[in-house]
């Protein structure tokens, strides 16, 4: 491929995203037609861009979002199901980053259901050689180093994803999204302090499978080898949709109680 070459006007020297990765990532939901957990994901959008600094903008209100989505993404191309992963990038417009203006960006992948385990299973492994943080900025998507790092790991090595482990040498979350292990009617999920993703697909998930007492949900911090103790893994990402997990290392996992769960879940859309 041939060199391309950029002034600073056509890289948009003001998108401080593509300069420094000053930005955050949340994913919206299209299920046959409509925009679901929206209020959720809205919050969950809103809460990342304090956490960061970002100025809100006053029109940027759940209505603004759901008109938008429904115009441009639902009717504009006609996207029944899918998944919209919004990012929001501060520019750099004023003397202080604070009041600083904000632009988004968006695209769309479709999904046949984005509610529904997907049929093929993951292959994962631990990583050790890195590990990703427990702060405040852990638990919401924004550029990481280490995801790339370990993306790249994970291609190499023909895995579909990677186990990340706290400085703790506890488990975190992969890549893309966290893990629930279930050993007999307990589902443990590890704790946003120990540096899971918030994730408001997870969070609808486990609620309502604790409101119908299909499984009791306990947050836990886990060690990597309690991942060999699992009877079931499910890893859930907002960015990409729900899979389960079939292989980590020798360790092969079942999957149909946790698909019976989720389809349970879907029948409450």
């Amino acid at each position: 491929m041939e060199n391309q070459y950029f002034t600073s006007d056509e890289l948009k020297v003001k998108n401080r995203a593509f300069l420094m990765g000053d930005a955050v990532k949340v994913s919206f939901f299209v299920r046959n037609g409509k925009l679901i957990i929206d209020e959720e994901c809205y919050f969950f959008l809103m809460a990342s861009m304090r956490k960061m600094r970002l100025n809100i903008p006053l029109t940027y209100t759940l209505e603004f979002f759901q008109t938008l989505f429904h115009k441009d993404v639902i009717e504009g191309k006609g996207i029944q199901n899918g998944i919209i992963n919004f990012q929001v990038f501060r520019n750099n417009d004023e003397i202080t980053l604070a009041k600083s203006s904000v632009s988004y960006f968006y695209e769309v992948t479709e999904a046949e259901d984005i509610l529904a385990v997907q049929p093929r299973l993951l292959e994962l492994d631990l990583i050790k050689e890195i590990n990703v943080n427990n702060n405040l900025l852990s638990n919401i998507r924004v550029h990481c180093p280490e995801n790339i790092y370990a993306g790249i790991y994970a291609q190499e090595n023909d895995l579909d994803d990677v186990i990340l482990l706290n400085p703790n040498k506890r488990i975190a979350r992969t890549t893309s999204g966290n893990l629930l292990f279930l050993e007999g009617n307990v589902i443990k999920v590890p704790k946003q302090t120990e540096g899971a993703y918030i994730s408001p697909l997870m969070e609808n998930l486990v609620t309502f499978l604790h409101k119908n007492n299909l499984a009791d949900i306990q947050e836990h911090e886990i060690i990597a080898f309690e991942s060999q103790k699992a009877e079931e893994i499910l890893m859930i990402s907002d960015e990409k949709g729900i899979f389960s997990v079939g292989k980590i290392r020798n360790k092969t996992f079942e999957s149909s109680r946790f698909t019976e769960m989720v389809e349970s879940w879907k029948g409450s859309f």
